[in-house]
């Protein structure tokens, strides 16, 4: 009788084993997928806090004509510049007066958060004409200037542009220098001065047939002989022509 009941009873439970493992591949893929969303995470995230910046401090060799501009990945101002060979030209952005690109200790003065304005903008290009700024004061700008100027920042002298000069809310700055060609820069005026982060605007030759134009904040013009070495300093220091 007992036989019979057990007989009867129900069959243990055989678990298929094509289903166990599906099911091990579908937690294994879960757990891929999670790694993968939180790495994913961490790093758009900092892509985001980075908002277009790096730290990289990998050194890369722009060629622009004949001349080889060696400058770090953080001091390269567009992400598809960051890059060694040929190129047409190449923006900066640099701190002042660190001379230095983008760091974490720096993040608030690349945003524009910190209390003075410090970030200087540069460019380097092929030249375009025969005269720098400082050399189109005496046969362009000077014909273009209402008279007097007025005193500006530094001992410099501030001028405005006549009404047919083309120059629309600017004025020009001009620091004498003894025995040589003045500092020339222009800068915006009015409200236009005010909403922009680097008003001011200077070209200098550089290199061989390179020209360097450099945009800065008009808080720095106090302190533009200065300034304008840093610049020339660093343009010295980065570039190397074919000679």
């Amino acid at each position: 009788m007992k036989q019979a009941v057990i007989a009867e009873g129900p069959e243990p439970t055989v678990v298929d084993s094509k289903l166990m493992r599906r099911v091990f591949h579908t937690f294994a893929a879960l757990a891929l997928l999670s790694v993968a969303i939180s790495l994913g995470g961490k790093w758009f995230g900092r892509s985001i806090a980075m908002a277009g910046y790096t730290d990289d401090p990998t050194i890369h060799q722009v060629v622009i004509g004949n001349n080889v501009i060696a400058v770090p990945a953080n001091a390269i101002r567009f992400d598809q510049a960051r890059r060694d060979g040929i190129a047409s030209r190449l923006d900066l952005y640099l701190r002042y007066p660190q001379m230095t690109g983008y760091s974490e200790a720096a993040r608030d003065d690349f945003n524009h958060t910190g209390t003075s304005k410090t970030i200087i903008f540069l460019t380097f290009e092929q030249r375009m004409m025969s005269r720098d700024m400082s050399g189109r004061f005496a046969p362009i700008y000077s014909a273009l200037i209402t008279q007097p100027g007025i005193p500006g920042p530094g001992g410099t002298t501030v001028y405005g542009f006549n009404e047919k000069s083309g120059y629309l809310n600017e004025e020009l700055v001009v620091g004498k220098l003894t025995g040589k060609e003045p500092f020339v820069a222009r800068c915006l005026s009015g409200p236009s001065a005010e909403e922009s982060l680097a008003p001011c605007e200077r070209d200098i030759h550089v290199g061989e047939d390179l020209s360097l134009t450099y945009r800065f904040p008009k808080e720095l013009l106090g302190d533009w002989q200065a300034l304008d070495m840093s610049i020339a300093a660093e343009a010295g220091r980065i570039l190397k022509t074919g000679h």
